[in-house]
């Protein structure tokens, strides 16, 4: 008896981390807990009054540097989003390149404080498109070493598959905090390596929300149109906005 309560004990614990992680992958944004972010450029208009009846959009990760040029709207709307109280954060859209001279172009633009957060944005594993794999991994640890903390790496199916299998549980990599790019409503092949799950999932965007079809669309944040980048947290409202200044390190 004693055996066969230990093996439904086990059953029961094996059963309930497999739901958890069904259920992380599976349409997070409908649980009214889930913190909603997003992470608009120059070209998304943003209606600040709006956004604001959204209490779910805890945070807003805006693109600061493109290579070696500023968001023409990354401080204009820092400072809004900040008087608003907004937790806010950048990221570094990576290009072919010495990733030195680009980690330190984009720490001289957002003169960041310490309660934000910072991410490199790589967009195609094709080192002619983006910044290489092997470059990002050198301005991860740069940044690191001057900020003290880990960016956030963004990047879809493709970059995240090609790092999974090329570095494994690198040094490096599995240190950041995963960006998760996968414009569907649920994701049943997330490759496990590197990382176990993703800190934020970017699960909408144009490709997945056409205008003319805004009732297919997974969510829609108001005061935004329907090429605005909406992300889920892997955790609640209450809990990004205790653990924000904590992600990367």
């Amino acid at each position: 008896m004693r055996r066969f309560l230990s093996l439904l004990c086990v059953l029961f614990l094996f059963g309930t981390i497999s739901l958890a992680a069904i259920n992380e992958f599976d349409a997070p944004w409908k649980n009214s807990n889930v913190a909603i972010v997003i992470d608009p450029f120059e070209g998304n208009p943003i209606d600040w009054e709006q956004l604001s009846t959204d209490k779910r959009v805890t945070a807003i990760i805006h693109r600061a540097t493109i290579g070696y040029r500023v968001d023409k709207k990354y401080f204009e709307r820092r400072n809004e989003a900040k008087t608003r109280g907004y937790k806010w954060g950048s990221y570094h859209l990576g290009k072919p390149g010495d990733p030195i001279k680009q980690a330190n172009f984009y720490l001289k633009t957002i003169d960041s404080p310490k309660d934000e957060i910072l991410a490199l944005d790589i967009e195609s594993p094709d080192p002619n498109e983006s910044m290489s794999l092997d470059d990002a991994r050198i301005f991860i640890s740069y940044i690191k070493e001057k900020t003290g903390r880990y960016p956030l790496l963004y990047g879809n199916r493709l970059v995240i598959n090609a790092i999974t299998e090329q570095y494994g549980m690198d040094e490096v990599f599995s240190k950041t905090p995963l960006w998760y790019a996968r414009y569907k409503a649920a994701v049943t092949d997330f490759p496990v390596g590197t990382w176990e799950s993703y800190t934020f999932w970017q699960f909408s965007c144009e490709i997945n929300c056409k205008a003319k079809e805004l009732e297919n669309c997974l969510y829609l944040v108001p005061g935004t149109k329907s090429d605005m980048d909406i992300n889920v947290y892997n955790g609640s409202v209450d809990d990004l906005r205790k653990n924000w200044d904590l992600i990367g390190k």
